[in-house]
């Protein structure tokens, strides 16, 4: 189900998907594949205290759920050849839905943009697009320009914190721990 709101002439969509009750066991499981998606089933059982087949029911509970979207490498642009890495903002000229259907259709087809966000706010989208070069960062640009509106590009010089983990607590007491009693006040 989405929430829709109107503001201005911009609407939001939200989507209201409740979030996944985790237990500590999903919380150790998730940190550890957040530090080393690498790691193998046998290691996050060990992590996580449970016989390999339970780990491996959790770890596929957790991506049907949708808290884990995928596992993947983190690469360094740089090192796999894409030494220019830029932030463009992107405020289209146009707010309705087709304008935005086919700049969205023209993010997810270039190979150069590895993330876009559609944003609220002075600007429509936050991309990030990486090149080779500048004549490739040049045709990225134009062909970003010749769909949308006003574009601020900023070019990215250092990384000074590198996309953290996800601060993730239980929700709920793991299956095989008693749930937690609360004291009673004393009578009165």
């Amino acid at each position: 189900m989405y929430i829709i709101w109107l503001v201005g002439r911009f609407s939001f969509i939200i989507d209201d998907k409740m979030a996944v009750e985790l237990d500590e066991i999903d919380v150790r499981l998730l940190t550890a594949l957040q530090a080393d998606a690498d790691c193998t089933n046998v290691e996050l059982a060990r992590l996580a205290g449970l016989s390999p087949a339970a780990t491996l029911h959790r770890v596929r509970r957790l991506k049907e759920s949708g808290v884990i979207r995928i596992i993947s490498a983190q690469l360094d642009p740089a090192a796999a050849g894409f030494p220019l890495q830029v932030y463009v903002t992107a405020a289209l000229s146009r707010h309705d839905p087709r304008s935005s259907r086919i700049f969205d259709d023209y993010l997810r087809a270039q190979p150069q943009i590895i993330s876009a966000d559609n944003v609220a706010g002075e600007t429509d989208y936050m991309i990030t697009a990486v090149a080779r070069d500048v004549a490739e960062l040049q045709e990225v640009l134009a062909g970003l320009a010749t769909r949308g509106g006003r574009l601020v590009t900023y070019l990215r010089l250092a990384e000074v914190k590198p996309p953290s983990r996800l601060p993730l607590a239980a929700t709920i007491p793991a299956p095989d721990q008693p749930a937690r009693r609360r004291r009673r006040a004393p009578a009165r």
